[in-house]
């Protein structure tokens, strides 16, 4: 098995079934013309889990069922998930559906309805189609598996636009014990987070308290899932959730010490993987930028002047046409009526061709304009910005905007 060392954890193979007692299948049941379209995750313990949703106003069903387990505390045992059909702005007839999905996996498991989350992506509008998803239910679950291609199933099964499965397994050793960590996520366009974003899927076999799980979870969510765009649009589906079954065994994590650190320290890598992947898969994108606000008077403040540099279409445009415009950056900074004194700022762009400084100190400062295009012809670009207001920072991640993303979308339904 392949491993690469990341400080105190490692990079393995094995998908959503690497962490000992999970199982995942994934198959085409007729949602979708073609493509796997029906995905199920399950957990031969029932784990502690938490989980941040849309706060998009209009939700879609089946997150109104998912976040009421969650705040029950129920413990979840599995996850239906559906690509294809988002089952959003179905009303009560949506719901209905959502909990009839969740009760047929639960009926073919054995286990509890209330243990089981049910997710959909896709179109919205458009009602389930219950006779496929319960058959396909029942036909997917002898499937289930605890390999790597059965992973691999469950990976591409929850992909709408994607145009590659994003999933990743870390292992990390934990007084004594090994415990793994994976993730899958799906998500390339409608990407603009409010607590969470599109659909992530995390499970663990670590034995950690409840409180533990949460903060470690939704403080990583933060510097994540909630730091990346693509098109400035919030879905009506996104949600993140972590499964931790337990099943390794290790001696409980249930104080905030350097067992608790690494562990959320390995959980971070593997969102924040997770959250460039999808960026990196942006509908039509073609560059990855990374920007960076750094000397920021408070930790908001760098939030969203980032968001504003990754979110301005200008400055989107500039970056797919290989433009070093870095007076749409300082204009979308200056937008959004964050105080900062544009005198003290500083706007750097690298990639590995170069770093290049274009303004500073209130001023343009004359560079190579062939070492820019040189920089910017690369698909990942760094954007730094130094205010030297103060000592917060803050990292974003978002796509250029292109062609390619005007024509997915004006044929999405078609």
């Amino acid at each position: 098995m392949n491993t690469v060392e990341k400080n105190d954890f490692k990079i393995i193979n094995g998908g959503i079934t690497a962490p000992k007692g999970f199982k995942a299948a994934g198959r085409h049941i007729g949602i979708k013309r073609v493509k796997k379209d029906l995905a199920v995750i399950y957990s031969v313990n029932p784990a502690i889990a938490s989980a941040v949703f849309t706060k998009n106003v209009v939700k879609a069903p089946p997150l109104l069922w998912c976040e009421k387990l969650i705040k029950s505390g129920n413990k979840i045992q599995a996850i239906v998930i559906n690509s294809g059909n988002a089952n959003a702005c179905t009303g009560k007839r949506g719901y209905d559906d959502a909990v009839k999905s969740a009760g047929v996996l639960a009926e073919c498991l054995n286990i509890s309805p209330d243990s089981v989350l049910a997710t959909s992506t896709g179109v919205i509008g458009v009602y389930l189609p219950m006779e496929t998803m319960i058959e396909g239910i029942k036909q997917t679950v002898p499937m289930l598996l605890d390999n790597e291609s059965s992973a691999n199933d469950c990976a591409e099964a929850i992909l709408t636009t994607d145009t590659f499965t994003k999933t990743i397994t870390l292992e990390v050793e934990i007084k004594g014990t090994v415990v793994k960590i994976s993730g899958i996520a799906k998500g390339s366009g409608m990407i603009h987070p409010n607590m969470a974003t599109m659909l992530n899927f995390i499970a663990t076999d670590v034995n950690i308290a409840k409180p533990l799980l949460d903060k470690a979870f939704k403080s990583n969510i933060d510097e994540s899932f909630n730091m990346i765009t693509v098109d400035g649009e919030t879905s009506t589906n996104d949600m993140a959730v972590i499964l931790a079954n337990g099943c390794a065994q290790n001696p409980i994590i249930d104080k905030e010490d350097e067992n608790y650190e690494k562990f959320k320290s390995a959980l971070q890598y593997i969102l924040v993987y997770l959250a460039k992947s999808i960026v990196k898969d942006g509908e039509g994108a073609t560059k990855l930028i990374e920007c960076s606000i750094q000397g920021a008077k408070n930790k908001e403040d760098a939030r969203v002047l980032c968001k504003a540099i990754l979110n301005s279409n200008l400055v989107k445009t500039a970056f797919f046409g290989k433009d070093a415009n870095w007076g749409r950056i300082i204009s979308a900074m200056g937008a959004t009526c964050v105080e900062f004194n544009p005198d003290n700022a500083k706007i750097t762009f690298i990639s590995k061709k170069g770093e290049i400084v274009l303004f500073e100190n209130g001023a343009p400062v004359g560079f190579d304009e062939d070492l820019a295009l040189e920089i910017l012809s690369e698909d990942e670009i760094k954007v730094l910005v130094n205010l030297a207001d103060g000592e917060a920072q803050i990292t974003g991640w978002g796509s250029d905007l292109t062609y390619e993303y005007v024509r997915i979308n004006a044929e999405y339904r078609s």
